[in-house]
C-alpha cells in the first residue's frame, strides 16, 4: 500500500459495472480495493463472474465469503493483497489460509465486522500485514457509519504496534477524521468516492482531512 492512504473500493455484480468503474477511477489512484461477497456470509452477491480486471491498477481484496480458501486457490495471483473474514472458519484454517497467502507471495490481512472481539484474533496478530476494521455492517455502499468499532484499533496496536489498520466503512472528511484519530493507518471509501461523479476530487477531499489531524 506504501504510500496510498485512500482506496476506492468497487462492488460490481458483471463485468460491464465494473469496467465502467475501472474507467471512471483511471489515473485517480495507483491501488484498488474490491470486495467479494458470495450471499452467505453477508447478504450481498458481488464478483461473482469470471472477472477481468485492468492492468491501470494493483488490488487488494476483502474476502466476504464462507469458503475464502477456494478464491484464494482461483484468483489470488491477481491481486497484491487478500484479506479475509476469520469468523466462519475454525483455527487451523485461519493458520493455513495465511500461510497460502504468503506461500503465493501476497499480503495477508484479517477483516473484523463490527461485532467481533480483537480477542477472536490475538493469536494471529504476528501473522498478518494487515487488519481490516469495518465501521459499517458489510456487504453494501452506504451502510451507517458506527463509531464503537474504532475503540478496537488502540487494542490491536497494543498487542502488535507495528501492524497496518485499515478503516473500511461510511468514510467521508468527517468520519475519516474520527478513524484517523483512532489510529487507522489506511482507509476504504465506496459511496463517497467510487459512486461519485467526480472520484478524483473526493479522494482529495479525504487526504486533506486526513492530513489536519494531529
Amino acid at each position: 500500500m506504501d504510500r496510498q492512504i485512500i482506496f476506492p473500493s468497487l462492488m460490481a455484480k458483471n463485468q460491464k459495472e465494473l469496467d465502467l468503474f475501472l474507467r471512471k477511477l483511471k489515473g485517480t489512484v495507483k491501488e484498488l480495493h474490491f470486495d467479494v461477497s458470495d450471499g452467505k456470509l453477508v447478504p450481498s452477491k458481488v464478483f461473482q463472474f469470471p472477472f477481468r480486471l485492468s492492468k491501470e491498477f494493483t488490488y487488494n481484496v476483502h474476502l466476504m465469503v464462507k469458503n475464502p480458501q477456494n478464491w484464494v486457490k482461483q484468483h489470488g495471483n491477481k491481486v497484491k493483497t487478500i484479506i479475509f473474514h476469520p469468523e466462519p472458519l475454525k483455527e487451523k484454517e485461519i493458520s493455513s489460509l495465511i500461510k497460502l497467502i504468503k506461500n503465493k507471495h501476497k499480503k495477508a490481512g484479517l477483516a473484523l465486522k463490527p461485532e467481533t472481539k480483537v480477542r477472536f484474533v490475538q493469536n494471529y496478530l504476528g501473522l498478518v500485514d494487515y487488519i481490516l476494521v469495518l465501521t459499517v455492517h458489510p456487504g453494501f455502499y452506504g451502510g451507517k457509519f458506527l463509531p464503537a468499532p474504532l475503540r478496537k484499533i488502540k487494542e490491536i496496536k497494543k498487542i502488535n504496534p507495528h501492524l497496518k489498520v485499515i478503516v473500511d466503512g461510511g468514510m467521508n472528511p468527517k468520519t475519516i477524521k474520527l478513524a484517523k484519530k483512532a489510529g487507522g493507518d489506511y482507509f476504504i471509501s465506496g459511496s463517497y468516492t467510487t459512486n461519485a461523479d467526480k472520484p478524483k476530487e473526493k479522494i482529495k477531499s479525504l487526504i486533506k482531512a486526513v492530513k489536519f489531524v494531529y
